[in-house]
């Protein structure tokens, strides 16, 4: 593929790409797809007026298998994914090398400000296409006011998987995503926006390298009050958010602690086959978000886990970032408390897993931005995109000063 952009820094580490899964592994998805027997109906499965409190309901999965195995079209999605540049860097870290996926929209402002979008699980780079549109749609290169980066996860989707025989921890993948904005030409600074498992980088990042400038996020779990501040200063929403997080750890946090503690086993049950996959990352995309995703999206994303292998290779952030008991224990340690030069933005989803209120945010750095809204759960991006560009625009704008970048045309 001939990409239409141009690189800030000419790089040979950096090459196009273009997203093109093999007929065979479609082929073979179709197949296991055909002969992969169902679970049947239960009583779990098949409560009244919808519950889904057991998890996966019998009748919705039938369908969306259903939907996958006949009129689910790979192809249009992928046609739809390279109307954007992608592209490959080679990144050589002390704990080895990284074949490292990244889309990005470069702009010809000479001010424009470098922008990376991180995501978690069970997401990838496709959270972010809606946005990229919106501002593909907005601007021309000419006067497009960022650089726009954003990564495919060690181990997600088309970069490659964290090394086998190093250990590989949450300072591991903020340096790489640190070093991933600087071959570029991004060395003068760069602000970082993240969610789930991408808004703890962030605040990595943040807290370890000087050319981290600032950090939006949209993720901010915390399971305690912290010391300083009071729960009498809740808002009613809030308090209704921290009961919705509470009711998390609760009965929908069990995947983490899997996760956390057995990577490995549930690594080779999620490999094993697509119909396992979808039951595991199906119930997260409903659970997780306010109004239930079209299914074609859920497939979307399960088809792009299934068909780039990496349900396994994917679930190295859980055994760093989740303890059973103290599921917000990294954001409460002194030191990836964002620091106080560097403005940070944090954006409310009431139906977020878990989403705290203003005042206990605003003890993990200097909150320069705040905003909080009335829709929305985990997967803000794509639940809400003119909402969730909204606010990254102008934290942009209203940061960009203290952080340093100029601000002349």
């Amino acid at each position: 593929m001939t990409s239409s952009v141009t690189l800030p820094s000419a790089n040979s580490n950096v090459t196009p790409f273009t997203v093109r899964i093999s007929d065979d592994s479609l082929e073979q998805l179709k197949a296991l797809l055909c002969i992969t027997p169902i679970a049947s109906q239960t009583y779990e499965s098949s409560l009244p007026d919808a519950d889904r409190k057991f998890g996966i309901r019998h009748d919705w999965f039938l369908k969306a298998i259903k939907e996958w195995r006949d009129t689910f079209d790979w192809r249009k999605h992928e046609v739809y994914m390279n109307t954007f540049d992608h592209f490959h860097m080679n990144i050589d870290d002390k704990v080895g090398n990284f074949h490292t996926h990244f889309v990005a929209m470069f702009s010809k402002k000479k001010d424009a400000v470098p922008l990376m979008l991180l995501h978690g699980w069970p997401g990838s780079f496709l959270e972010f296409l809606p946005t990229l549109d919106k501002l593909r749609k907005r601007y021309l290169a000419d006067d497009l006011p960022y650089h726009l980066i954003v990564p495919s996860l060690p181990g997600y989707a088309f970069s490659s998987p964290p090394p086998v025989d190093n250990d590989f921890g949450i300072e591991d993948v903020a340096r790489v995503m640190d070093l991933l904005m600087l071959k570029p030409g991004f060395g003068d600074g760069y602000m970082v926006q993240g969610g789930d498992v991408g808004s703890k980088i962030a605040r990595v990042m943040a807290v370890k390298h000087d050319t981290c400038k600032a950090i939006h996020i949209n993720f901010c779990i915390m399971e305690d009050c912290p010391d300083d501040i009071s729960n009498m200063d809740c808002s009613a929403t809030e308090e209704e958010g921290l009961q919705r997080g509470r009711e998390f750890l609760r009965t929908g946090s069990s995947y983490a602690v899997q996760h956390a503690t057995k990577p490995s086993t549930i690594g080779f049950v999620l490999s094993s086959n697509p119909v396992a996959l979808l039951a595991w990352i199906g119930e997260e995309n409903l659970a997780w978000t306010e109004e239930d995703p079209p299914v074609s999206l859920i497939l979307e994303s399960v088809s792009l886990y299934w068909l780039t292998q990496c349900a396994a290779t994917c679930l190295w952030p859980y055994r760093i970032f989740y303890t059973p008991g103290v599921i917000g224990n990294p954001h409460n340690m002194a030191k990836y408390k964002i620091p106080a030069s560097k403005p940070f933005g944090y954006s409310y989803y009431p139906h977020e897993l878990y989403p705290v209120p203003r005042s206990w945010a605003a003890t993990t750095g200097n909150l320069s931005f705040f905003r909080a809204h009335e829709k929305g759960g985990h997967f803000a991006a794509v639940e809400q995109t003119e909402a969730f560009l909204k606010d990254l625009e102008e934290f942009v704008q209203e940061s960009r000063g203290a952080a340093g970048f100029d601000d002349s045309e």
